[in-house]
């Protein structure tokens, strides 16, 4: 009884403090809308109300894919489920405007598109009347405690698909566990990525699976975009080394270790991709601060201009970045921020150098580590270092390029797996 009442008191203080947030997330979406303008668009649906969507007698497949790289992985999963189960209608929902604009790709008519519901009782609770999901399928790591209660209530099942928990994200819930814990122990099934990530989510309380794999190896790189990479890096005449999804901080480490550097990396080419749009305005400004000339995809069309850095601003387009690459540093892995997806780098022959930390993606780099599709290195100026040893060893990177890509098809398989999983409970539950 007391465990009861302490998860009712914690879920009641953080609600409370959701609703009090309301006005700081109107005014970041707001300022957001400034650069990003989906940010402003359809603002009620982030609350729960949804005009003009009428309630329907035919359940969705309710699919929750936070941001960009949520989305693209969902993609292959979605296909089997169309092919399993004939008729099916999609709710697809995203917290970001990158994971919005790729989600419209993914939908057949009949299908709906609406922002995530902030995680107040209100929002969630109108949420779930609207729509009357058949099963809620959330990708990765989204569990909301308002958001699965409002579920639960309604008798609606939640699950999570392509699970993954960080050792770190583990020590943090088990801190809020009179929150966390309920949340998890919600969920009607989980399915993990690895064994490891299932351990962790089991000891949260929430109903494992047996492990899936990950469904980012099940995304194709566009063939097209690869192919323009790889004929513009042979115009370029030299080697081409990429910052890949790169975090704020990183960009001036990497400024700061090429002026550490004795010249060698003058001799390549420079291609930098900020992770989040917002910052692409900034990253620029910074490149020509420290004396360095910049090209950016946005101005000057389908090639760069030459210049010392060539500055990737589009969405959408990492295949063309990891083609035209011969060799990739990976971002978010030089700042204790978990690492980014190496996956469509290694899918695109292009290997990995990589930070220490790279807890988000802890499987994935362990494997391309073991199978020579990646190196780990304990800080960016050695990764630099060892990134322009491998362009200038034709044997070694050829060598790491072949198993960058034997590793990514070795791994495939996760879509169909999640499918036949999916499927199977749901006959199981009479859903």
């Amino acid at each position: 009884m007391k465990a009861h009442w302490s998860e009712r008191l914690a879920l009641g203080l953080y609600s409370a403090a959701m609703v009090l947030a309301q006005p700081l997330l109107r005014l970041k979406l707001l300022l957001r809308s400034r650069k990003e303008p989906a940010y402003g668009q359809d603002v009620a649906q982030r609350f729960g109300c949804y005009a003009g969507l009428a309630p329907t007698d035919k359940p969705f497949i309710w699919v929750h894919a936070v941001s960009l790289g949520e989305t693209r992985a969902v993609a292959p999963l979605l296909r089997h489920l169309r092919q399993a189960l004939p008729g099916m209608r999609l709710l697809l929902t995203h917290g970001t405007a990158t994971g919005l604009e790729a989600g419209r790709a993914l939908l057949q008519p009949g299908d709906v598109q609406v922002w995530q519901p902030w995680d107040t009782p209100l929002a969630t609770r109108r949420f779930v009347q609207q729509f009357r999901p058949r099963i809620g399928l959330l990708v990765e790591t989204e569990v909301w405690p308002n958001l699965v209660h409002a579920c639960v209530q309604a008798q609606v099942p939640v699950c999570l698909v392509n699970a993954r928990l960080s050792a770190k994200s583990l020590r943090k819930a088990q801190r809020l566990d009179w929150l966390a814990v309920p949340a998890f122990r919600g969920l009607s099934a989980v399915w993990p990525q690895s064994g490891d990530d299932a351990a962790r989510l089991r000891s949260l309380g929430a109903q494992v699976q047996a492990p899936t794999g990950n469904l980012k190896f099940d995304t194709t790189p566009q063939a097209d975009q690869c192919a323009q990479g790889q004929f513009l890096r042979q115009s370029v005449g030299r080697p081409v080394l990429l910052l890949a999804s790169s975090r704020e901080g990183e960009e001036q480490m990497l400024l700061d270790a090429l002026r550490a550097q004795s010249g060698s990396e003058r001799s390549v080419q420079w291609l930098l991709v900020p992770r989040h749009p917002q910052r692409f305005d900034a990253v620029a400004a910074l490149c020509v601060a420290a004396g360095l000339t910049v090209s950016r995809r946005s101005v000057d069309g389908s090639g760069f201009a030459p210049a010392d850095i060539w500055i990737g601003d589009s969405v959408g387009e990492m295949a063309l970045y990891f083609g035209l690459a011969d060799v990739a540093l990976l971002g978010g892995s030089f700042a204790p921020l978990g690492g980014q997806n190496l996956i469509e780098a290694a899918a695109c022959g292009c290997p990995v150098v990589m930070g220490p930390h790279t807890f988000n993606f802890a499987s994935a780099a362990e494997l391309a580590q073991v199978e020579g599709a990646a190196f780990e290195l304990p800080d960016l100026p050695q990764a630099l270092g060892y990134a322009l040893h491998l362009v200038y060893d034709p044997l070694e990177l050829e060598a790491a390029s072949s198993a960058a890509l034997a590793f990514a098809l070795r791994h495939r398989g996760a879509a169909l797996r999640t499918c036949a999983r999916i499927v199977a409970w749901l006959a199981r539950q009479r859903i």
